[in-house]
């Protein structure tokens, strides 16, 4: 093995995670076997490949998890605030409905006080059912009152959900792209589904509550003072026993939210992922589904434990309340007591004051849990506006102009490119690409030639240097006048989980049925579609599995055809095709090509044969650049290349080693051991 490939797994094996060594050792093992025969995917020997693969792998910042990462700066009331002042004028008249709830309740123990001290002394019926009648009418107005009361405040909390979502949505869309090969899925579906309702929750009826306990405690107050003052302090005397507890309770239940904030996150990541289509044909077929159940029940007891956590705090809380509670009414009988014996207070007004307790201390109760609820209801808002205060990706410039229709010349000036500060995936590429010309791109996996795609289509900003389009600086231009003059077809083709009519229509929104039709046509997919059930109408299923992999990047191509752009990328777009369906295809491409520029990233060379240009990417950096008869005269690299991907489609054995396709021999494999694995 040479020195160079030693000092490169010395280094990884610094970097990379322990639980990876065993099985990548294990590859540079047999592809050191097969090292006579030439890889031909690089220009460096096959265990120098995996090495800087291992390398690259290693570089990756591993994903924390939630607890260790620093919390979010804590959300200010006046932001929270912020989201209900459009709807001021509903917010008044939900307090008007409180205030008007409030004193129809408080009709009750002044028809009680009326009875106590009138009617019945005075053997007054008529006061007595007109009182009794009081008292059923005055719960039934406030109840009527309160009905319209939730509602509005229902309708508000949905409102600020709404804009929230939206809000979290664009956010989303407007992240970095390296955030989404980041980001577990079941993440940003938490954000925008669960913690958006727990923040409804809070302005429908945490905000709301707090607003309508704080209107029928100062009632309730005024009202008792109203009776008797001496006998009110009383019955106030217990209040600050409600709140003692109220923060440290707070603070506890607020941890444990967070808590079980992150782990829902966790588990709705697992359900995502293995009961998608992608993940549950995996899990079948390496027979996992018992390895994932065990994995998803760990997660869920987590969640459990959390959730009996947080009841069980709740429960103590309630306890000391309700104990506090009893306290009260027990005042209020011995003193008023004392002052009835002393004929100071008339009886009807104990009884009142006693009745109209309930209605100070269970408020004074919901408060003090009220309070708790938002604390731990802050764990919501500072998610969501931790999302909201991510930096998004690359924006456009304050002074930004519409790129109008390009002829298509790019050039790249000294551009240099790397993600999170990592070692650069662009190292100072300087070419220019001429416009109605097509270049191929190629290189090891890796090399960087996706990534000067994604500079194309300012998905990033390079790190240093320039990246123009007819001569302009994409920085200085808006993102949709841009890429609405690129069209990209990439390995991976993903269809949404409509019909095939609104997938194509997802290139050019305006575009006909004719148009659609035509556009399939010449991308060899329409007699496809139309021997489907629903033809142009049938659902394509998530993401689009009732159709093959070449299927698939037909339809993708079809897209690009309808958007007819003047710059079009091809991400290894024919590389789910055989041979025979390959040629036809680049058959069918011939007329799309002309007249625009094509970036055409490949794997197989031959595919790139034809190209004006050809660009040869290694660890970043353009290596050779020229024709196919100029690059295979230099005989450097790509005519390396070129000999070994000859060889290797005509010998019979191939070993797929992370992406590297290497050429070997039946007895290579049998040095190796026998262990060679399809590794996916």
């Amino acid at each position: 093995m040479h020195v160079r490939t030693v000092a490169l797994l010395a280094r990884v094996v610094r970097r990379a995670p322990a639980t990876h060594l065993r099985s990548s050792l294990a590859e540079v093992m047999v592809v050191h076997a097969s090292e006579r025969q030439p890889s031909p995917d690089r220009c460096d020997g096959p265990a120098q490949v995996v090495a800087h693969r291992l390398l690259t792998a290693a570089a990756v910042t591993p994903r924390l998890d939630p607890d260790d990462l620093p919390p979010p700066a804590a959300p200010t009331f006046r932001r929270i605030v912020s989201y209900v002042e459009p709807h001021w004028c509903r917010v008044l008249g939900v307090v008007a409905c409180m205030v008007l709830a409030a004193a129809l309740n408080l009709a009750s123990p002044w028809f009680v006080k009326r009875i106590v001290d009138l009617a019945l002394p005075n053997r007054d019926l008529r006061l007595l059912w007109l009182c009794c009648l009081g008292m059923i009418a005055g719960p039934l107005l406030a109840g009527l009152v309160r009905v319209a009361q939730k509602y509005g405040a229902e309708a508000i909390g949905q409102d600020v959900m709404l804009d929230l979502r939206t809000a979290l949505y664009e956010r989303f869309h407007a992240m970095p792209f390296a955030f989404f090969t980041k980001q577990q899925p079941g993440e940003a579906v938490s954000h925008v589904l669960n913690d958006v309702q727990g923040v409804g929750d809070v302005m429908s009826g945490t905000l709301a509550d707090i607003a309508q306990n704080v209107i029928a405690l100062l009632s309730t107050i005024a009202f008792m003072i109203a009776l008797d003052w001496r006998l009110a302090l009383a019955a106030i005397a217990a209040l600050p026993l409600f709140i003692a507890p109220t923060r440290r309770v707070g603070q506890a239940r607020k941890a444990v939210k967070r808590r079980t904030q992150a782990r829902t996150s966790e588990l709705t990541g697992i359900i995502t992922e293995t009961l998608s289509v992608s993940g549950a044909l995996l899990v079948k077929v390496f027979d996992h589904a018992d390895v994932e159940v065990q994995r998803f029940r760990r997660k869920a007891d987590e969640l459990r434990s959390l959730a009996l956590e947080q009841s069980l705090v709740g429960r103590w809380f309630r306890m000391l309340l309700g104990v506090t509670e009893s306290l009260g009414p027990a005042i209020v009988f011995a003193f008023g007591g004392w002052l009835v014996v002393r004929g100071e207070v008339p009886l009807g007004t104990i009884v009142a004051l006693v009745t109209v307790m309930k209605r100070l201390y269970s408020p004074a109760s919901d408060l003090a849990s009220v309070h708790v609820d938002l604390m731990t209801s802050y764990a919501y808002f500072e998610r969501v506006f931790a999302v909201l205060d991510r930096t998004a990706s690359a924006q456009d410039a304050s002074a930004a102009t519409a790129l109008p229709r390009i002829s298509g010349r790019i050039e790249f000036r000294d551009v240099t490119f790397t993600y999170d500060g990592a070692s650069p995936a662009l190292s100072h590429v300087d070419c220019t690409i001429a416009e109605g010309t097509t270049v191929g791109i190629v290189g090891p996996s890796g090399a960087g030639k996706s990534t000067l795609a994604a500079l194309v289509l300012r998905l990033y900003d390079p790190t240093t240097g320039t990246v123009l389009v007819d001569g302009t600086d994409t920085r200085t231009v808006t993102q949709s006048s841009l890429r609405a003059n690129i069209a990209v077809v990439t390995q991976e083709t993903f269809l949404f989980h409509t019909t095939v009519l609104e997938n194509l229509r997802y290139g050019r929104p305006d575009a006909s049925r004719v148009d659609i039709e035509d556009a399939a046509r010449r991308a060899q997919i329409h007699h496809t579609i139309a021997a489907l059930p629903d033809g142009y109408d049938t659902v394509v299923g998530e993401r689009g599995y009732r159709f093959s992999a070449g299927e698939r990047q037909r339809l993708a191509i079809a897209r690009a055809i309808l958007k007819n752009p003047r710059i079009l990328i091809l991400d290894e777009a024919t590389s789910a095709l055989d041979s025979v369906s390959e040629r036809q295809m680049q058959e069918s491409l011939a007329p799309l090509l002309e007249g625009r520029t094509n970036l055409i990233i490949a794997h197989r060379l031959s595919t790139i044969r034809d190209a004006d240009l050809i660009l040869v990417l290694d660890h970043g950096s353009v290596v050779e650049q020229g024709t196919h008869e100029d690059l295979l005269a230099r005989n450097g690299c790509y005519a390396w290349l070129w000999r070994s991907q000859a060889r290797r489609e005509t010998r019979p054995g191939v070993l797929a080693v992370t992406g590297v396709n290497t050429a070997i021999d039946d007895d290579v494999v049998a040095d190796a051991g026998g262990h060679a694995a399809a590794l996916v």
